[in-house]
């Protein structure tokens, strides 16, 4: 593995224990566990998430259901996974009630404004409580490329940075891949979060004392 892709894993990669971004995904699991303290009891619609975060969870709810584009190794009793777009859920999601939606860093991924309404109405339709988390655009580091004001420059220039820049999270082979790739996150502000959940109260995660995540929680 060449030092961008190590260098990458070390700083951003959610997954591995000891990474800055496993124990930022620690620190809002953490308070996610101690928002809902009743989560053991409740059945949880994860929009966009992956089975590994609820399997290494503290707390097991009585059930989760995860809602994903990509396919997952079949379901395991109180975890069930479902392949669906979290902006137009299929029956199997539409037709149940559940007690909580979480969703973590999925919402500035799914296509602008239209498609932010309709994820934040999923939301509330769901279930009477949520938790939703998105970095925050005004932090300075983007955290998906981990480059200094990313977010900031225009499209052709965010293309080159996922052409070239040794930490990004997919290297582009030509220039409509490294555009797309670059145009698939917008990062959103704390205005454009109340505005799609204006009912909710917000918690800041912050490094630096510095905003660096964002989420509605009702």
């Amino acid at each position: 593995m060449s030092i961008g892709p190590r260098l990458r894993a070390r700083l951003a990669d959610g997954s591995r224990p000891g990474s800055l971004g496993h124990r930022a995904r620690s620190r809002r699991a953490a308070k996610l566990a101690a928002t809902f303290p009743g989560l053991a009891g409740m059945h949880v619609l994860d929009l966009g998430g992956e089975p590994p975060f609820w399997r290494g969870f503290a707390v097991r709810p009585a059930s989760v259901t995860v809602l994903n584009l990509l396919e997952f190794p079949p379901s395991e009793g109180w975890l069930e996974t479902v392949v669906g777009d979290a902006c137009d859920p299929p029956p199997a999601i539409t037709g149940r009630r559940f007690d909580l939606v979480v969703s973590n860093s999925v919402i500035e991924h799914v296509g602008g404004h239209h498609q932010r309404q309709r994820f934040a109405d999923v939301v509330r339709r769901s279930a009477g409580r949520h938790w939703v988390q998105t970095p925050y655009r005004y932090f300075p580091v983007e955290p998906h490329w981990v480059f200094p004001g990313m977010q900031f420059l225009p499209l052709r220039a965010r293309a080159e940075v996922t052409r070239r820049w040794p930490l990004s999270p997919g290297r582009a082979d030509n220039l409509p891949e490294a555009i797309a790739n670059a145009a698939s996150v917008e990062l959103l502000s704390l205005t454009e979060m109340r505005s799609y959940f204006p009912e909710s109260s917000f918690w800041y995660e912050k490094a630096a004392g510095l905003i660096k995540s964002v989420t509605a929680i009702s």
